[in-house]
C-alpha cells in the first residue's frame, strides 16, 4: 500500500526523481491540485474577517470549507494513483503469448484511469471555486489566487494526460471513449476559467 502523502516535500521530490514507476505524472498532477486548493482556502480564510457584511463572511467561509475538502480529496489521490498503477505495471509484464494478456491489460488500463479521472473532477471543481474567489478575496491576496489558478491549470492538463496515456491503447473501446469524452468536457469547461483568472490577475499586477 502506497503512503506517499506521509513523505516530506524533499522526500516526495526525491521519490519523483527516482527510477521507481510511482510517484509519477499522476501523483505530481494531484499535488499541483492540492496546492491550488490550499492556496484558495488560505486566500478565502484570510479575506473573510476583513469583509464588512455577514453574508460576505459566510460565503467566504463556505468557500474555505469547500477548498479544504477538495484539498483532502486530492491529497488522497496521490496514493490512490500509485495503487491503481501497480496492476498495470504487472500487466505489462505478462508474456505476449498469454491468451488473457489483452483483457488483463484492458482492465488494468481502465483501472489506472480511475485516479486521474477523479483528479480531473476535483481540479474542475477547484477551478470553478477559484474563479469565484478571484472576485471576492482581498486585493493583497489576489496574487495567491492567480498562483492557485496557474497550478490548477497545470493539474488539469497533467491529469488529462494521465487518462489519455491509459486509454490510448484501447481504440474503439466504449469505456475508454467515455472517459476520453468526459476528460474533454471537463477541460473545455474549466481551462478557460483558470486561464481567465491568471490573465486577469496578471493584468492587475502588471499595471
Amino acid at each position: 500500500m502506497s503512503d506517499l502523502i506521509r513523505k516530506s516535500c524533499a522526500e516526495f521530490a526525491s521519490a519523483l526523481a527516482s527510477d521507481a514507476p510511482t510517484p509519477g505524472g499522476g501523483g505530481a498532477a494531484a499535488l499541483c491540485g492540492v496546492l491550488a486548493a490550499a492556496l484558495g482556502a488560505m486566500a478565502a480564510r484570510l479575506s473573510a474577517p476583513r469583509k464588512k457584511t455577514e453574508p460576505e463572511r459566510e460565503t467566504l467561509q463556505e468557500h474555505v470549507e469547500i477548498a479544504d475538502a477538495l484539498r483532502q480529496r486530492l491529497l488522497s489521490l496521490i496514493d490512490w494513483d500509485a495503487v491503481c498503477f501497480e496492476p498495470l505495471s504487472k500487466a505489462y509484464a505478462i508474456p505476449r503469448e498469454d491468451p488473457e494478456r489483452k483483457e488483463k491489460l484492458r482492465a488494468a488500463s481502465l483501472n489506472a484511469c480511475a485516479a486521474p479521472m477523479e483528479m480531473l473532477r476535483c481540479c474542475g471543481e477547484t477551478a470553478e471555486l477559484l474563479e469565484e474567489l478571484s472576485w471576492m478575496v482581498s486585493p493583497l491576496l489576489l496574487s495567491d489566487i492567480g498562483c492557485a489558478a496557474a497550478l490548477c491549470h497545470g493539474a488539469l492538463e497533467a491529469a488529462a494526460m494521465n487518462v489519455w496515456v491509459n486509454t490510448k491503447g484501447l481504440p474503439g473501446d466504449a469505456q475508454a471513449e467515455s472517459l476520453n469524452a468526459e476528460t474533454r468536457r471537463i477541460l473545455d469547461r474549466t481551462l478557460p476559467l483558470t486561464a481567465g483568472v491568471t490573465a486577469r490577475v496578471r493584468e492587475k499586477l502588471e499595471t
